[in-house]
């Protein structure tokens, strides 16, 4: 990687307590240096690379470009390569070698030019493109040409903040400017407790001591604002540069006009766990979706056998808000889509056609009302995942109605013209349990828990890849009887761990004490790979949660051939030596669990599917 912003004669300037290059007209020259600085055993422009910038942008004027960096060939100063900005836009202006003619890809709608600090990542291969923007989820755009795999850089100059001449100079502030070579910028960054100015290189004048004035001292901002003591208080445009200390949890933080922002905080580490509180359900819960509501507060969805429960967190507990008929309720899954909050519920009804249903709350009635049914078979599962602005659910159909297990699941898009869901793609499954959705870098993968094929449930569980607008096959996993796929990331790792649930075959023979795996993205082979076994018992569900700086897995151990009352097991990431067990919490029949958190700390609920009691536990930290 090289750092290409440090022009030594520009002066930095402080905004809002961060600092960056202000680039002026008479400076073009000492911005610039030769491309042979950086390119010095080759002299070809990586065909795979990364750009990483941070910057801050006033308003840009209709029809005005500017360039946060460019490469021009000396002499006739033609542009070979440019990273430019206008109202709205980010353009990458590239030269094709030997057509004499250039290309340019063009993200829309990106609003850099709104006087705030952003850290970009442009990461190019091949023909994709893919821009991130303060750590949310990247935006990609695939060109019709790959980039240029022959760009000759001999002869030629960087410029940074203009393209060698007045015209498109760079009038904002300029933090960080690296390439890299290699797409993978984007985990090295993110996520970020502030993805705003996420660091990879910053040169050091821009971190050291507060701005010195010509014949002053050092010149340190102060402001007068309230500081308020105790329960958490309200953050609006009205509290915006308030200040908070909370003295449960030694933490002072700033309202930036809609939440608060963390200034200081001590880190929290798990001490105990301990049994918090009973909920009682209608029936037996097989699975639980905890989620927030904008301006209402906090909910869980239970699915239950006959009407599954709306539960909202009050007071410290959760209580029964909304009764919502269901037949075999399955499992919930919230998403959001604009401003709109939806819930989809998999439910195994016994009339034809069977149909799953997908209700959105109504602000005005304060409910969830019916919103849309869709037809499945036996469904298991709902999966809701973006991709490019665009709005997806997978349900996970377990069988059909003559018991053929080897059918089609089905992903679903969301049409913003009819305001409905329709089908996209269908994908051969087997016995399909659970889905999950994850990203990595600019790729997006889904992976089918399949359970059992009519006669065994030794079978391969497969990880898809999207690739030009659908899911392919990307790798084939061997499983026993999976239910649930975990994905997480720590410390740019990738993992996924498999809940094996039961090892059966058709002789008759049932094993319910087995291995369960979790599984690590190897960066060389482009595959996962084994990392760690965990014994497990009937294994039905993973959850991943952090607290503090420490990781944890909890899994949900359901039957063990004999008994449906099990410890479920607490893990906590030890780095070299995996997931070590570290608290062992008494559950019967577990089906699901969920981690959330609360003005009143940090909680896990777990559901039964063999009783009406579903537990929280509250996880104690020091």
């Amino acid at each position: 990687s090289r750092a290409l912003a440090s022009p030594g004669q520009s002066l930095p300037t402080q905004v809002k307590g961060s600092r960056g290059f202000r680039l002026t007209g008479t400076m073009a020259t000492a911005t610039s240096f030769p491309a042979s600085q950086i390119f010095t055993n080759c002299n070809y422009f990586p065909a795979e690379f990364s750009l990483v910038a941070t910057l801050k942008i006033l308003r840009l004027k209709h029809k005005t470009s500017e360039y946060i960096f460019s490469m021009v060939k000396e002499g006739p100063d033609l542009l070979l390569l440019g990273l430019r900005v206008s109202e709205n836009h980010l353009h990458l202006v590239i030269m094709s070698p030997g057509l004499g003619r250039r290309s340019r890809v063009t993200f829309r709608d990106i609003n850099l030019d709104d006087n705030r600090w952003h850290t970009v990542v442009l990461a190019v291969t091949g023909q994709h493109a893919t821009l991130t923007i303060d750590c949310r989820p990247p935006l990609e755009i695939k060109q019709i040409q790959s980039f240029p795999s022959a760009l000759s850089t001999k002869g030629s100059r960087f410029f940074i903040g203009s393209r060698g001449q007045w015209r498109g100079r760079f009038t904002g502030l300029l933090r960080q400017l690296v390439l890299l070579p290699g797409s993978d910028a984007r985990p090295r960054l993110c996520p970020n407790s502030e993805p705003s100015l996420a660091e990879l290189s910053v040169p050091h004048v821009l971190k050291s001591t507060p701005l010195q004035p010509d014949g002053q001292g050092p010149l340190y901002p102060y402001a007068e604002t309230r500081v308020t003591v105790g329960d958490h208080p309200p953050c609006s445009k009205r509290e915006h540069g308030q200040l908070w200390f909370n003295t449960q949890s030694k933490g002072l933080f700033i309202c930036d006009g809609l939440m608060w922002k963390t200034l200081l905080q001590s880190k929290e580490r798990l001490d105990y766990v301990e049994d918090y509180e009973d909920l009682y359900t209608r029936s037996k819960t097989l699975d639980i979706e905890v989620f927030s509501i904008p301006s209402e507060g906090l909910f869980m969805a239970a699915a239950n056998k006959l009407g599954s429960g709306i539960f909202r967190w009050k007071n410290g507990s959760f209580h029964f808000y909304q009764n919502i008929s269901t037949q075999e309720a399955r499992a919930w899954k919230h998403f959001t889509i604009d401003d709109k909050t939806f819930l989809v519920v998999a439910d195994l009804r016994e009339v034809e056609p069977e149909l799953s249903v997908i209700y959105r709350w109504n602000k005005r009635r304060r409910r969830f009302v019916r919103y849309q049914a869709l037809e499945t078979h036996g469904a298991q599962d709902w999966e809701a995942f973006q991709i490019h602005n665009n709005s997806f659910l997978v349900v996970a159909n377990h069988r059909a109605r003559d018991f053929n297990y080897n059918i089609h699941s089905v992903i679903y898009r969301w049409n913003p013209d009819t305001k409905l869901f329709e089908v996209n793609q269908t994908l051969q499954t087997t016995g399909a349990f659970d889905w999950e959705f994850f990203t990595v870098g600019p790729y997006h993968f889904l992976v089918v828990a399949n359970t059992f094929d009519g006669r065994t449930t030794t079978i391969s569980s497969t990880i898809y890849v999207w690739l030009d607008g659908h899911f392919k096959s990307f790798q084939n996993i061997t499983v026993f009887g999976a239910t649930d796929w975990e994905a997480f990331q720590i410390d740019g790792r990738f993992f996924l761990v498999v809940a094996n649930s039961h090892k059966f075959a058709d002789t008759g023979q049932s094993l319910y004490s087995l291995n369960s795996t979790v599984y690590e993205l190897n960066s060389l082979t482009q595959t996962f790979i084994r990392f760690q076994e965990i014994l497990t018992h009937s294994a039905l569900d993973w959850e991943f949660f952090i607290i503090g700086d420490e990781k944890f897995l909890v899994v949900a151990n359901s039957h063990d051939g004999s008994s449906y009352s099990l410890n479920s097991i607490i893990y906590r990431w030890q780095g070299y030596e995996g997931f070590v067990p570290v608290h062992s919490l008494p559950t019967f029949g577990c089906r699901d669990w969920e981690h959330f958190r609360t003005d009143e700390g940090s909680f896990l609920i777990y559901s039964s599917a063999t009783s009406r009691l579903s537990k929280v536990f509250r996880l104690r930290t020091y």
